[in-house]
């Protein structure tokens, strides 16, 4: 049988809170941080060929994406919808079709997606996961 195709899924928002550096650049503006985390989640998948999904709160009228095809693909929830909601949805999705990893720092988010059938990994899991790929 062949190997599954490999995906990490990273709710952004809570990665962002959960990092002090990005949190910092959150408070500046949010933007910044947006940015420093797609691009150390684009290194990763660079390195690894990890298929990388980010998803973010948004506040438009529908979920946005936004990706080249050989890039990080980015996710915006739409009003009324959180990025959690995205997420467990991409788990129930398609953790049985696909190795399914996504990193959170909310414990109940994590259980779901869990249930799901996917693995989980905390925001300090992620930087570790993050740092030993550069290190390799």
């Amino acid at each position: 049988m062949p190997n599954r195709a490999r995906y990490l899924i990273v709710d952004g928002h809570s990665i962002i809170f959960a990092w002090p550096e990005l949190r910092k650049l959150q408070s500046r503006r949010s933007s910044l941080a947006r940015e420093a985390l797609t691009k150390r989640l684009r290194d990763y998948q660079d390195w690894t060929g990890v298929h990388v999904v980010v998803v973010f709160d948004g506040k438009g009228k529908r979920i946005e994406a936004t990706s080249d095809p050989a890039d990080v693909q980015v996710f915006y929830s739409r009003t009324g919808q959180t990025a959690d909601a995205i997420v467990e949805r991409l788990a129930s999705k398609y953790a049985k079709r696909f190795e399914l990893m996504v990193a959170t720092s909310d414990s109940l988010e994590a259980e779901t997606v869990q249930a799901c059938g996917a693995e989980w990994i905390s925001a300090e899991g992620l930087r570790s996961l993050l740092l030993s790929t550069r290190r390799a």
